[in-house]
């Protein structure tokens, strides 16, 4: 029995040694942590496990003024939301503990009527960092209504073209339609404005209104501005040098008229009507009668009536010459004959 137990310890001591020997040539990698190897599928995670980003917003107008009560919406890369808020009164608004990468910010509302809202835009969140964005709302156009009206009766006037602008620069341009009337937008860039309009072309038939008129107005506020015009005055007849022969109520007729008046006879009435030719001292002769005086007067020919008056006279003489020289020739023949019978 000795014997045997003497021949397995050797065998016993040799094994031992083997196995010895394979423990510390074991490679160095199997003493390592004993925490669990990543999987390929996602596991939840905290804020021991990965690093976070955020967002922090500040919100503006064109004139610097921070803007509260602005709301958003943060979209993921799949489009679903990843967070909402409001801007407070500082106009900040923060989103924290986001997964980095790619999101889309949608601003819902300016929580001002006098500002309008900016388009969707990317925003990059990184790990560790919230990044800073500044947004800035720009003001509301203004509404405006333009009218031309008739300066008497008020009537809306159609072909009215007037510019609209601020300082030295000309902003809109509007003309009337058929209907009198002409809109548009007015941008701005402060939350009061100081605007003039002025008229460049008027309506037709009427006088253009040259002055600039002034106007206030706000940021999405409408606003109504009236320009009126006068009609054109018809043009005014221009005297003439030569007088007329019609008489008119404001205008009495001073040229001399050739019709003879009451109390102005006509020129030929001044010559004197010719005598009547004498009868004979025999009251055997009967006494020729001139001829009458014309009660009016001749046409006017150009002419003078004195030589034909004259020459009527001298007809007249002569007649009553010729009678009275055989009147006197009757009574010699008579009285030869009576002397004849008495001797």
């Amino acid at each position: 029995m000795r014997i045997r137990s003497a021949r397995i310890l050797p065998a016993a001591v040799a094994v031992a040694a083997a196995v010895i020997g394979s423990l510390s040539w074991a490679p160095t990698a199997s003493a390592q942590s004993t925490e669990p190897t990543p999987s390929s599928s996602p596991t939840p995670r905290n804020a021991a496990e990965a690093e976070t980003g955020g967002v922090a917003i500040l919100k503006k107008d064109p004139g610097g003024d921070v803007l509260a009560g602005a709301s958003f919406t943060l979209l993921d890369s799949a489009g679903k939301e990843a967070a909402n808020g409001k801007t407070d009164a500082q106009g900040q608004l923060a989103f924290n503990d986001l997964t980095p990468g790619v999101y889309r910010l949608k601003e819902v509302t300016s929580g001002s009527p006098m500002h309008d809202t900016v388009d969707d835009q990317d925003v990059v969140v990184t790990p560790g960092v919230d990044t800073p964005l500044t947004i800035v709302d720009p003001f509301k156009d203004a509404s405006v209504l333009l009218k031309a009206q008739d300066d008497k009766t008020g009537k809306l006037l159609t072909g009215s073209t007037v510019n609209i602008g601020s300082g030295e620069k000309s902003i809109l341009t509007l003309t009337t339609g058929a209907d009198g009337t002409a809109s548009g937008k007015l941008p701005f860039n402060s939350r009061n404005g100081d605007f003039w309009v002025k008229q460049v072309t008027a309506p037709q038939g009427y006088e253009i209104y040259k002055p600039s008129k002034t106007f206030k107005a706000k940021p999405g506020d409408p606003v109504t501005v009236t320009t009126t015009n006068a009609r054109i005055p018809p043009p005014t007849e221009k005297p003439t040098d030569t007088a007329t022969d019609q008489p008119t109520p404001d205008k009495p007729n001073d040229k001399p008229s050739d019709q003879p008046t009451p109390d102005r006879p006509g020129k030929d009435e001044d010559t004197p009507a010719p005598s009547t030719v004498g009868a004979p001292a025999s009251d055997e002769t009967a006494p020729i009668a001139a001829a009458p005086a014309p009660a009016g007067s001749l046409a006017h020919t150009g002419a003078d009536a004195t030589p034909w008056l004259i020459g009527g006279a001298g007809l007249l003489i002569i007649a009553g010459g010729g009678a009275l020289f055989a009147a006197r020739r009757r009574r010699t023949d008579s009285s030869t004959d009576d002397g004849s019978v008495e001797s």
